[in-house]
């Protein structure tokens, strides 16, 4: 390809990403005879090429979807709010050796380090991430809870190409609200390696005082240490027919079949806790046996921004013998919650206030229906670290998850009869591992079969209806819906056995979007859908 038609494609097609392996792939795909090439002008070149690379609507049904390489991407990008700022960052997804409770493992990460760094900006900045694969298999980035232009959601298949081993892409978008977000890859399990982070988007007025902030980011772990995630997926795929391979049991936490975690029940969660059997969880990567401290002085008033980045666990966080004042939920601010503790699932992040006493305190995430823990020491220089044997196993009192706040009320969405209504049940089970939404399992493939259309300016009705016996946290890429009239505003909910759990959202962000659980195996297995956008 000419210098001359890959600056035609720029010009004609700003809504893609500027990267010129990018453009030159696009090119290189679509296969032009010498006449045909050179009767085309330039712009119809450029539009032809990088129509060849965008996903393609493969249901038969005629209808026309507003993919992301749609001019109207571009045009909603601009009209975000801008400081004129650009954060420029680089990330190499790539294998990483490390030590994981005095074992040395191999696992995938950014940058080397198990929990990748946090990315930070502030509303109306321009993020510019490019991204180097050094992974043996291809990769993506999905920026969790943003709303962002479509063809940056990093999604293979549906927003983007696969980025392919040896080679480099680059997201660029605007950072268009504040809050406490968090970035991780969106190919088949990977997430479940430790290609994940956080990602900080500040507030040019932020209302809330305090003298310290930490981010807390939580994870479940197997990776190099039982097998790895594929390995367990496909031991799970199989259902729970063959239960050979038991092994052992842990008090109260359910029952060890290779990969497969039996009996682990919560009562917060309506029953079943989880499906996989985890040696570790992690705690901004460190275990039990080395726990993270944080210094501080008694009296500090500290802001944690707490993230669930685990695969298959839910965790209860909270401080014994004092009390968080959650004020955010998935980077929105909500009515101020007193409470001894706060439940995430997957994909969730809740923001709290804690004022802190003097001596160590401990810092309690426990792995909800599983028995295990992962925690950090709070410390002001004074007393001693309680040993970990010496910690509490249960926090009780005064328990909520984000689902059950209300929303403050300034981002409380204006009260509108729904435009589009679609009902989202939540089908399958553990028998064969055949999870799915409305009874189909997703295709990747096939992204357009079974999707839910809408248009944009419409207020989209949402009932998300769990016909199963586990509970599901529910994600929607570049959205945030609000529950119920006065609920919390969120982009992740959980969603328990038998219930159903009504959210509206503005459709103001077109392209295609995923929606799915959060539970990295129920999304492998089908419990995936597509809002998609149509003209």
């Amino acid at each position: 390809m000419t210098a001359r038609h890959e600056l035609a494609a720029i010009l004609y097609f700003p809504m893609l990403p500027q990267d010129s392996h990018f453009i030159k792939d696009c090119f290189m795909t679509y296969q032009f005879n010498r006449r045909s090439f050179l009767g085309l002008s330039i712009a119809t070149t450029a539009a032809a090429a990088l129509s060849a690379c965008a996903p393609k609507a493969q249901n038969s049904t005629g209808v026309s979807r507003v993919l992301p390489t749609d001019p109207l991407i571009a045009e909603v990008e601009n009209l975000r709010p801008s400081t004129g700022k650009t954060v420029t960052k680089t990330l190499k997804a790539e294998s990483i050796s490390t030590a994981m409770a005095g074992e040395k493992i191999t696992t995938w990460g950014y940058d080397k380090k198990l929990v990748a760094p946090t990315l930070r900006g502030m509303v109306g900045d321009q993020l510019n991430l490019n991204l180097t694969n050094e992974l043996p298999e291809s990769t993506s980035i999905h920026w969790h809870g943003l709303a962002l232009r479509n063809n940056a959601d990093g999604v293979p298949g549906l927003t983007q190409e696969a980025v392919e081993t040896a080679t480099s892409y680059s997201y660029d978008f605007k950072l268009a609200h504040p809050g406490t977000y968090w970035y991780h890859s969106h190919v088949e399990m990977q997430r479940e390696r430790a290609l994940y982070g956080a990602l900080i988007i500040d507030d040019p007025q932020e209302p809330l005082q305090y003298d310290k902030e930490w981010v807390i980011v939580l994870d479940d772990w197997l990776d190099g240490v039982t097998g790895t995630p594929d390995e367990a997926m496909k031991e799970l795929a199989k259902g729970m027919a063959p239960m050979s391979g038991m092994s052992h049991g842990s008090e109260d936490g359910g029952m060890v079949m290779g990969h497969m975690l039996m009996g682990a029940t919560s009562d917060f969660l309506g029953g079943d806790a989880g499906d996989v059997a985890y040696p570790l969880h992690l705690f901004n990567g460190t275990t039990i046996e080395k726990p993270e401290v944080f210094m501080a002085q008694p009296g500090d008033r500290v802001r944690l921004r707490i993230i669930n980045a685990a695969g298959d666990t839910a965790y209860r966080v909270g401080v014994p013998k004092q009390k968080l004042i959650v004020t955010h939920t998935d980077g929105f601010p909500v009515v101020h919650a007193e409470v001894d503790a706060v439940v995430l699932g997957m994909g969730e992040r809740i923001d709290a206030l804690l004022t802190i006493q003097d001596g160590f305190t401990p810092l309690l995430a426990l792995a909800e229906g599983k028995a295990q823990m992962a925690y950090g020491l709070i410390a002001t220089g004074t007393g001693t670290a309680p040993r970990k044997g010496d910690l509490p196993t249960a926090l009780t009192g005064e328990i909520v998850d984000g689902g059950q706040l209300t929303a403050d009320p300034s981002v409380n969405l204006a009260v509108k009869t729904p435009d589009q209504v679609h009902e989202l049940r939540l089908t399958g089970g553990m028998e064969n591992y055949d999870w799915g939404i409305n009874g189909h399992r997703f295709d990747m493939a096939k992204p357009f079969e079974h999707t839910f259309d809408l248009k944009e300016g419409q207020r989209v009705e949402v009932k998300f209806i769990n016909d199963t016996d586990m509970w599901h946290p529910m994600h929607i890429h570049g959205h945030t819906f609000q529950i119920g009239q006065s609920g919390a505003r969120k982009d992740t909910v959980i969603v328990r056995p038998r219930e159903t759990v009504t959210v509206q959202f503005d459709a103001d962000n077109p392209g295609q979007w995923l929606t799915h659980c959060h539970n990295a195996y129920h999304a492998e297995r089908g419990m995936m859908g597509v809002f998609s956008y149509v003209k």
